[in-house]
């Protein structure tokens, strides 16, 4: 792979970037322990900066610490994640919480090995927490360095696949520099969020244009390789809506693991034409449609029947944790706020 920049060179570029243009007014940058770095690298797995910050903001004000992240109920944790999706990310978030809280008496390990044991820290994860809360030389790899990485070097092939991950991160070891690490990362994000954007890179403003290899060949748009195209499915679920007599509704907490793991949903029922439409909409995941009819049922299960089912009074339902499609239809239906 040919460059044209050494990482002497690069690093320089990048913190004088960081100096100039880097962003240090985060909520997590000030202040930046171990556990609020964590928690805010969590949050943004997946989600845009924009969009976590009040999310982040409103979680610290329950959860102050550790301890207190470690010692609340599953339940209140995915209360508060409602909204940000992907929700094993907050079932490990509370597990990662207690099990630094009884191994290692609350406070983040310092060895990135130790770090990548801990429940839903990966690799790169682990280096962020190092780098930006403890001053450790330890290198990243989330979905920005990997848009810059890739332009940068011009790396065959979609970065999803091990053999171009393990080019990637062959290529920020090499590039990341032993002093100033987490300035050093928290500019690769930067960049990757700004100027080295999906499409229409800012290159004429970008620090690296003169070392570019897809710029200078005119192919910002080529790297890094899209992900092969794959027909996404499209999956069915009927729900009943039912209310006793009290005008309670049924709801049932679903499995801890799966989609929408341990959050409150409708009882899903087998299709029958029998029942009178509610409503219909579709939700996409990542890996498929779900597409959601919602019925009226007379006939219900009994909440003795089954200990997941539970009737639930309208007026409290903004203090359960549901996923964001069906609470949009309960407040919908309902006419909450």
């Amino acid at each position: 792979m040919s460059t044209l920049i050494t990482p002497a060179q690069f690093a320089a570029k990048m913190l004088s970037f960081y100096d100039k243009q880097g962003r240090k007014d985060l909520p997590w940058q000030q202040n930046p322990t171990a556990y609020r770095v964590w928690v805010s690298e969590i949050m943004l797995q997946q989600t845009q900066v924009k969009t976590v910050i009040p999310y982040y903001q409103k979680f610290m004000q329950r959860f102050k610490n550790i301890e207190t992240l470690a010692a609340a109920d599953v339940d209140e944790v995915l209360h508060h994640w409602q909204g940000l999706g992907y929700y094993s990310r907050a079932r490990n978030l509370h597990k990662c919480a207690q099990t630094v809280v009884d191994k290692w008496q609350g406070h983040f390990p310092d060895s990135l090995e130790d770090m990548e044991s801990l429940p839903g820290i990966g690799r790169s994860t682990a280096g962020a927490i190092l780098s930006l809360a403890k001053g450790k030389s330890s290198p990243i790899l989330d979905g920005n360095v990997k848009r810059v990485l890739a332009r940068v070097f011009m790396v065959e092939g979609w970065y999803g696949k091990a053999s171009v991950a393990k080019t990637l991160w062959e290529l920020t070891e090499k590039y990341t520099p032993k002093k100033r690490t987490g300035n050093f990362n928290q500019a690769m994000m930067d960049l990757g969020a700004s100027l080295c954007s999906r499409t229409k890179p800012g290159c004429e403003q970008c620090p690296l244009s003169s070392g570019c290899l897809a710029h200078l060949n005119g192919q910002t748009d080529v790297y890094p390789h899209k992900k092969p195209k794959k027909e996404i499915p499209i999956r069915f679920a009927t729900m009943r809506l039912v209310q006793n007599k009290s005008g309670q509704i049924q709801l049932v907490k679903r499995p801890p693991s799966g989609i929408w793991g341990g959050l409150w949903s409708l009882p899903e029922i087998e299709t029958d034409d029998s029942h009178q439409l509610v409503d219909e909409f579709k939700h996409t995941f990542t890996h498929f449609h779900l597409r959601i009819t919602v019925v009226n049922a007379e006939q219900f299960q009994g909440v003795e029947d089954n200990p997941q089912l539970a009737w639930h009074n309208i007026s409290n339902l903004d203090d359960l944790a549901f996923p964001t499609p069906i609470k949009k239809f309960l407040y919908k239906h309902f006419n909450l706020s």
